[in-house]
């Protein structure tokens, strides 16, 4: 069977959420800048995530840290220890979060429309959204996994 008839066979699919604000996951997990590696790796392992945002004092999004960025500085690690660096001089260890982050946040504010955070998550290519107050304190978080969840068939 072709994916043509499949789709004709199965009712259509509505997503039953309005805002970012009822897509999201409140108070994700996150991390501060100056928390060590370790303590990310370590978080990373016992909660099963892939990514988490970097916050600063106040709590605002300054950056996010992806799993990606752990296994590349452990590689990086590695052939330091084995003396394989690409250029032959000695690397700095990196030890905190703030040194591995991506400086990149991207955000919407609770009462953004879904059609605007699926929009912003294509057109960035990014897995998640960050929700933040009207101060830009990290309120919750937004997944492609959180738009799927409200993926439902209409009978």
């Amino acid at each position: 069977m072709n994916v043509a008839v499949i789709r004709q066979m199965l009712p259509p699919l509505t997503l039953h959420a309005q805002t970012a604000e009822e897509l999201m996951v409140p108070n994700p997990i996150s991390l501060r800048a100056e928390a060590e590696v370790a303590e990310a790796t370590l978080l990373f392992t016992e909660k099963g995530i892939a990514a988490a945002p970097v916050i600063d004092e106040a709590g605002r999004p300054i950056g996010v840290i992806s799993r990606s960025d752990l296994l590349i500085h452990q590689g990086e690690q590695a052939k330091q220890r084995l003396g394989t660096d690409d250029d032959g001089m000695p690397r700095e260890t990196r030890s905190t979060v703030a040194d591995l982050m991506t400086p990149a946040v991207f955000a919407v504010a609770p009462e953004t429309p879904v059609r605007q955070v699926i929009s912003d998550m294509i057109g960035l290519h990014v897995h998640r959204l960050f929700v933040v107050d009207e101060v830009g304190v990290l309120i919750g978080v937004i997944t492609t996994m959180d738009v799927l969840k409200q993926l439902r068939m209409d009978e």
